[in-house]
């Protein structure tokens, strides 16, 4: 009795074992033929509110503005103005703004801090202090504030961004010329993402 039993435990493992590999082996049959037959489809896009990774890195260009190199609490306390920046990944409006803020860096990253929240990191809790970032979040994304160097919020806009919006705000901010007097920059596209400011001809 305890032969017949043995053998139909190996007979068994065996069908078992085979399953597995079989299936293992469709499902990577069915990958293969899916990337031979849609080569250079890519499922990023900028049009939707899929998931595609970070945002910054994948259509600003710019990953190295996440994580933040300072907290709102320390940039506080050093005095500089703050770009503070609420996103999700996975955020239409979110993907098209995190390129203005890229932009924003580069003429202001030395000046002032950046600081982009993923509002989905937020903690939950009844009172935030005026140094941290959920004391500023209204609910929404994106959501852009500029604080200047005493922490005072000098612009706040939920919803699209534009470039020079902020950029005048920053301009007084800093006192510097008015845009209007100041030498005027047009934008030529870098990729179809990405655009960048040079000076009229």
């Amino acid at each position: 009795m305890g032969n017949v039993l043995g053998k139909q435990l190996q007979t068994f493992n065996w069908r078992r074992i085979l399953w597995r590999y079989l299936l293992i082996g469709l499902v990577m049959a069915a990958l293969i033929v899916l990337n031979v037959c849609f080569p250079d489809r890519a499922l990023a896009s900028l049009d939707d509110d899929r998931y595609d990774g970070n945002i910054f890195a994948l259509y600003a260009g710019n990953g190295a503005i996440v994580p933040p190199k300072v907290s709102l609490a320390q940039s506080l306390k050093q005095k500089k103005p703050t770009l503070l920046f609420f996103y999700v990944d996975d955020s239409r409006d979110c993907k098209e703004s995190s390129f203005v803020i890229s932009q924003l860096q580069a003429p202001y990253g030395r000046v002032a801090n950046f600081v982009p929240v993923m509002a989905d990191a937020i903690p939950l809790k009844e009172a935030f202090g005026a140094n941290e970032p959920g004391y500023y979040f209204q609910g929404s994304v994106p959501q852009t504030l500029l604080l200047d160097e005493e922490g005072k919020v000098q612009f706040n806009q939920t919803g699209a961004l534009k470039y020079e919006t902020v950029d005048d705000v920053f301009r007084k901010i800093f006192d510097l010329l008015p845009r209007e007097e100041s030498q005027e920059l047009l934008r030529r596209p870098v990729n179809e993402l990405n655009v960048e400011l040079v000076p009229a001809e």
